[in-house]
């Protein structure tokens, strides 16, 4: 259960967007991993499902490739009633994806929480929890605490060093963010060639604080076939 009362959340200001443009070649389904079947429909269809039951997003933007526009639309149909869902179209790169998402917010969006379409198995605890830390912090990243050792190398594999274990978090979606401090550190990003591989990197980079909170080891990114089977099984246990 989460800490807080979902009574405080006014959900037409939180926005979602969620980032469905990539290639998935490392998958090597020949198309975009998101439109690949998961035990019965595509894994864009369980992510975007699990915002619009959580019944605390007003807005949903969905970044994607154009040539996936008509998969995508057929998709969001049945939860049009649930949310204002937009479509926006996918850059270069994930950051530039993102930013197109940003752009594509509705004005009244205050908080927005931008997540994987690869990673159906976001929850409304997670939802709930990432709105209240960007409320009250301004910046906030879903992540899990390292469970193994980590080590730092060189260009040789050499390790040159072995951080202490208790500092260190994997970073998950959703990434949350009060919208004018991820907005302003997309600009100073623009701007300053800067190039991260997540949000929180650059609201980093940007100067802002940004909070880690637990999200959960359930919410994997699909990026391997060994993925996709885990989220089988992941599945079929909650039907048990």
């Amino acid at each position: 259960m989460s800490e807080y009362n979902p009574i405080n959340i006014n959900t037409s200001a939180v926005g979602a967007i969620i980032v469905a443009a990539g290639k998935g070649s490392r998958m090597g389904f020949g198309f975009n991993k998101v439109f690949a079947d998961l035990c019965g429909k595509p894994v864009l269809d369980h992510t975007i499902s699990a915002f619009a039951e959580s019944g605390l997003v007003g807005t949903l933007v969905l970044v994607i490739s154009p040539e996936y526009e008509g998969k995508a639309a057929n998709i969001c149909l049945p939860y049009k009633e649930k949310l204002n869902i937009i479509l926006a179209f996918g850059g270069a790169e994930r950051q530039d994806s993102v930013y197109n998402g940003l752009k594509a917010l509705p004005k009244n969006v205050d908080v927005v929480l931008i997540h994987d379409g690869a990673r159906p198995f976001v929850d409304r605890r997670i939802i709930e929890d990432s709105i209240y830390k960007a409320m009250a912090h301004g910046a906030a990243c879903a992540g899990i605490p390292a469970k193994d050792t980590i080590k730092i190398v060189d260009d040789e594999n050499t390790v040159i060093s072995t951080p202490e274990r208790r500092f260190l978090w994997q970073a998950q979606t959703p990434q949350s963010f009060k919208k004018d401090i991820i907005i302003n550190a997309y600009i100073y990003a623009a701007e300053s060639g800067i190039r991260e591989t997540d949000d929180a990197g650059v609201a980093e980079k940007a100067g802002f604080k940004v909070v880690m909170f637990e999200g959960s080891y359930r919410n994997i990114k699909l990026t391997s076939p060994e993925d996709f089977r885990m989220a089988e099984y992941f599945l079929a246990s909650a039907k048990d």
